[in-house]
């Protein structure tokens, strides 16, 4: 019978924590969601400005790259029709 009282109770205090949230805590944080959602909507003053060394740079930069990728790509191709035709002679032993 004890255990039984003992279960209920549990169980009800169980139920009585899973109620509803009424503490501030909750009210708050739509309060700062919303303050900066108008934050980031207020319009932009600020003109962007152009690094012309920016793009010296890139540009350099892309050549040496697209050089190396385009020999990268083309090893890796190689490779691939390789491997494709080493399956290919091993399916034809078979």
């Amino acid at each position: 019978m004890k255990f039984h009282i003992a279960a209920v109770a549990a169980a009800s205090l169980a139920l009585a924590a899973c109620g509803s949230s009424n503490d501030a805590s909750t009210e708050a944080e739509a309060d700062t969601v919303e303050v900066a959602a108008d934050e980031a909507m207020e319009p932009v003053t600020e003109v962007p400005v152009a690094d012309p060394a920016a793009d010296l740079e890139a540009a350099a930069d892309d050549a040496a790259t697209s050089e190396a990728e385009a020999a990268s790509v083309q090893a890796a191709g190689d490779e691939a029709a390789a491997t494709a035709e080493a399956a290919l002679d091993a399916m034809n032993e078979e």
